[in-house]
Formats: C-alpha cells, sequence, structure tokens
C-alpha cells in the first residue's frame, strides 16, 4: 500500500475490463474498503496542514433541509424538540436521509456493475454494511490537501455562456482552464473542490422552481466519456466535492456503457469518494479575493455502522 500511495499507476496502465473501462480493483489489498482515501497518507496530511495561512475557516455543509423538495425520492428530515426536565433539552430526527442535503456517497452507494461494487463487493454484502460502508471513512477522518477549481468564474473570464441549472456537460478542457485559472497543479491525494454554481442558485429560485428540480434534475456536472475518466484518475485526486447534486451531469444515460453514468466508474471500479450538494460559494469568493486556491480540507462523516452514505461535516480551513 505504501507504493501505492507514493505512485499510482496511469489510467492506461491499469487493468481494462471487457466494456472498455479500466479498474483500479486491488491496488490496495483484497479486503479494502476506503479506496482512493488510503492516499491521504500522515504525510500528505502534514504537508496540507502547512497551507494554513490566515486562519480562516469555511464551512462546506447547508442545513439539512436546504434541497426543498428533497431531490431523488429521497426524505426531509423531521425534527422535534422534547423537555427532559426544567434545564434540559434534546432534540430528535426523523426520517433522516443522510444523503439529502451536503453529503458524502460510501463506496457502497453506486456499483461497477450488476452485483459488483469496488472492490468486488457483492449488493447482498454491501448491503448489509460489511464492505465499502461510509464507517471505513469515518473510523480514520477525511484530511488532506484541497483544490478548488471555480467552473463558472473560469467560463465568464474566458466569455463561455454558462448555465448551472442546465443540463451541460463540463469538459475536461474546461477543468483544465479552471484549473490553469486558479493557478493550482494536482497532487496525490487531493481532494477536488468543484464549483458548477448550482447551489447559489439554487437559493434565489422559488417554490415552483425548486419543485421541477425535484421532479426532473437538469444541472451541469462532469462530461460522460471516458476522457474524464482518464483525467479524473491521473490527477491522482481522492474525492471530489461538488455543489451540484451529482458532480456529474445530469440527467445520465444508464444505457451509455460504462461512461453513461459516471458514478459506476468513480465510485465503483476507481473507490473515489464524491461529495454532492457542498456549500462551495463563500469560499470560492476569497479564493476569487486573495488568488489562492489550496487549502487543508477536514471533514469527519458520521460513524454510522453500515452507512451508505453521510453528511459531509466538512471544512476547508485557509
Amino acid at each position: 500500500m505504501t507504493d501505492l500511495a507514493a505512485k499510482l499507476p496511469e489510467y492506461d496502465e491499469l487493468p481494462v475490463w471487457p466494456d472498455g473501462s479500466a479498474s483500479a480493483w486491488g491496488l490496495f489489498g483484497p479486503d479494502d474498503s476506503a479506496g482512493l482515501i488510503n492516499l491521504q497518507t500522515p504525510e500528505r496530511v502534514a504537508g496540507a496542514a502547512r497551507l494554513v495561512r490566515k486562519g480562516r475557516v469555511f464551512p462546506l455543509d447547508h442545513p439539512i433541509d436546504f434541497i426543498n423538495p428533497p431531490m431523488f425520492n429521497r426524505s426531509l428530515p423531521k425534527r422535534s424538540v422534547r423537555g427532559i426536565a426544567d434545564l434540559i433539552l434534546d432534540d430528535e430526527l426523523d426520517g433522516y436521509s443522510l444523503q439529502v442535503s451536503s453529503q458524502w456517497d460510501s463506496l457502497a452507494h453506486v456499483g461497477a456493475r450488476p452485483n459488483g461494487f469496488y472492490n468486488g463487493v457483492t449488493y447482498a454484502d454491501a448491503q448489509a454494511g460489511l464492505h465499502n460502508t461510509v464507517d471505513h471513512w469515518a473510523r480514520r477522518g477525511i484530511v488532506g490537501r484541497a483544490v478548488l477549481l471555480d467552473v463558472p468564474r473560469a467560463l465568464h473570464a474566458a466569455g463561455v455562456v454558462y448555465s448551472p441549472n442546465e443540463s451541460r456537460a463540463i469538459t475536461v478542457d474546461e477543468l483544465e482552464l479552471s484549473r490553469r485559472k486558479a493557478g493550482v497543479e494536482f497532487q496525490t491525494g487531493d481532494v477536488l473542490l468543484l464549483r458548477t454554481g448550482f447551489a447559489g442558485w439554487y437559493t434565489q429560485q422559488s417554490e415552483a422552481t425548486r419543485a421541477d428540480q425535484a421532479r426532473a434534475p437538469a444541472v451541469a456536472g462532469l462530461e460522460h466519456s471516458g476522457a474524464m475518466a482518464r483525467y479524473l484518475w491521473n490527477t491522482h485526486v481522492c474525492a471530489i466535492g461538488a455543489d451540484n447534486p451529482s458532480v456529474e451531469v445530469w440527467p445520465p444515460d444508464f444505457s451509455g456503457g460504462p461512461f453513461g453514468f459516471l458514478h459506476r466508474t468513480l465510485i465503483g471500479r476507481f473507490g473515489m469518494a464524491l461529495g454532492e450538494l457542498w456549500n462551495l460559494d463563500a469560499l470560492a469568493a476569497d479564493c476569487a479575493a486573495d488568488g489562492i486556491n489550496e487549502m487543508l480540507f477536514a471533514s469527519a462523516p458520521l460513524n454510522v455502522t453500515g452507512g451508505i452514505g453521510s453528511p459531509a461535516n466538512a471544512l476547508a480551513i485557509k
């Protein structure tokens, strides 16, 4: 594991399945359930800590009822407050979908193929919480260097028409444009913070528009292509945290081969952590102001045994 954490194979060096997709199964051992989070070594965490220069902290979670009505048939939590004694209050959540707002998708969320989740885990074992679940990340924490790519700012500066609430694919070239605009180079084990502009747009919308998005989500996101899979793998990032509900462009093409639904590749084949509906606007504004798009990142997923997802509980610290 140590050698792999130091130097991962390039995309074209990975084993290729008959459908033409590349797989990272087995890279971190046959029983691994953490995936690319393994790349956050103590040395990399210590290096990321040195990125804290001015002590500004940016919480990246929206309120748990931010998406209302919920998308993807999820449910809004119901909160109740009860008095225990004259000076004591408790509260409880009921019907809380752990992926209704700012969230992590664990490696048990989407498989690479029928009955084939990351590292060959079966559907039954994933459902039973035996492998790939969010508690494997919770027990170690997710901490390291993060880089912010602000796609709307980069595209608008280049004169490109862009709307985050349309089913519009963000291309590899546009990610590269955003990276150059940010003035950053990727490092192994990075968390890629991907601002699409969706969450900021959503906060300004009427109840009717939000209901339309809940019924038929249409959002800008990463393109469905082998070129995108190759690019993301070769950056050697361990995770992506996006401000849209899907990371990739939505809706997907479920019949479009291995890359028509990019979750299958990023989560199921690569073991990459995906975060969605994150609050990146204040961080992006600060990065635009000071020209620094790298920072310390920390997240503490809920330690839910067998959990499929978790609130992000994420912070960026500059």
